[in-house]
């Protein structure tokens, strides 16, 4: 297996810098024993009563900053929290190489952040000058969404990515990226796909830095995964274990509600609670015991999100 075998042309005037609106006006493609073309909002028939949709309920944070160490710019985007206070993150700074430990970066607002240590590719460890909630409510002034590194902004982003990369079931707050399949649902089209008889549960996967790293290595299975924390409690895997005993299918909305399902899949396939990291990194050859559809969007080339895609068709 090389990474070369997960390779396409991706033009990029083809990828869209913007959302469709409203969020259920996108394409589907349905992948079964051949390809057919659809729309999401045809969903609701696509699916069987008995069946029982996994969304991801993550809150994205604002987690891109930019600040100045003496004259020069620095970019940051916040990782996951390094203490219990949340005042001390762990991030990617751009660029990074020069900074070292000791180094001050102001931000606007009053906010400022001392570099406590470094780590790779670019990795540095902030240690903020207030206090967690003055620092979260300096975030959400200031910060911008972490959009994936196709979509292009200007400095300090756009105003409608807080709402256009924030699912409208969304309630843990803790991703730097959205699960992004959960941004075609809208109010309506949750309550066509419940009075189809079809269920909804939720997980919590805080989508992390690892979904945009690409994998350099030739051979795939030589990359190491960034672990993500994940939750699923007792009665969504109670829900979930109900459908599948009564011959309903389990429907992982997105990528990272799928790797949360299999993480914590017996091999019976039904589901146990779950609470932590997982850095499951799904290749073909994967035997799925979990999930028996998903659906997502398009990936980038030669990423672990196309590989695991792939892998599941």
């Amino acid at each position: 297996m090389k990474t070369d075998d997960f390779d396409f042309d991706l033009p990029r005037e083809l990828i869209a810098q913007h959302p469709v609106s409203p969020r259920d006006a996108a394409r589907l493609l349905v992948v079964g024993d051949g390809l057919s073309d659809h729309g999401v909002r045809e969903l609701p028939n696509l699916l069987k009563p008995g069946d029982v949709l996994v969304f991801n309920d993550t809150r994205v944070i604002p987690a891109r900053l930019w600040g100045r160490r003496g004259q020069a710019e620095i970019e940051v985007t916040l990782i996951k929290p390094d203490d219990a206070d949340g005042a001390r993150w762990r991030a990617f700074a751009r660029p990074g190489k020069r900074l070292k430990a000791g180094d001050r970066i102001d931000f606007t607002e009053g906010l400022a952040a001392t570099v406590a240590g470094k780590g790779e590719r670019g990795e540095v460890t902030l240690a903020f000058d207030v206090d967690a909630p003055a620092f979260r409510a300096a975030l959400a002034r200031i910060g911008a969404m972490p959009l994936p590194p196709y979509i292009q902004r200007e400095r300090g982003g756009d105003p409608r990515d807080k709402q256009d990369y924030q699912t409208v079931f969304a309630r843990q707050e803790g991703a730097i990226a959205a699960p992004t399949a959960g941004l075609h649902f809208t109010p309506g089209l949750l309550a066509e796909i419940e009075a189809r008889g079809v269920a909804s549960a939720f997980v919590t996967l805080h989508v992390g830095a690892g979904t945009f790293l690409p994998v350099i290595a030739d051979d795939p299975r030589e990359h190491v995964m960034h672990s993500e924390t994940g939750t699923i409690d007792k009665e969504t895997a109670g829900a979930v274990n109900a459908a599948r005993a009564a011959g309903g299918r389990v429907v992982a909305v997105g990528t990272t509600a799928l790797r949360l399902l299999e993480s914590a899949g017996r091999e019976d396939g039904t589901l146990q609670p779950f609470s932590g990291e997982t850095a499951l990194f799904i290749l073909p050859g994967f035997r799925f015991k979990a999930v028996d559809l998903l659906l997502t969007n398009f990936h980038l080339p030669r990423s672990t999100l196309f590989m695991l895609v792939c892998a599941f068709a």
